[in-house]
């Protein structure tokens, strides 16, 4: 249930984002609007939300990145 409500709120603020860049575009700050892609605010989120999404594939993992181990 969490990991949903973390999606969610990364693609919620990436759709806030969009918008943003939207508006820069419609007003022909395309310098600008480039640079909220490659370095800003969008690419931030982009990344937030690509992490959430590559965390919760890495399966039952311990601190170290290796499988959790049961007790014999």
């Amino acid at each position: 249930m969490k990991y949903a409500q973390q999606t969610q709120n990364a693609l919620d603020r990436l759709d806030q984002s969009l918008a943003k860049l939207r508006t820069l575009i419609k007003r022909g700050e395309n310098k600008e609007a480039l640079r909220f892609m490659e370095q800003g605010e969008l690419k931030e989120k982009f990344e937030d939300l690509q992490n959430i999404i590559s965390i919760s594939s890495t399966g039952n993992l311990g601190a170290r990145g290796v499988g959790n181990i049961r007790s014999l």
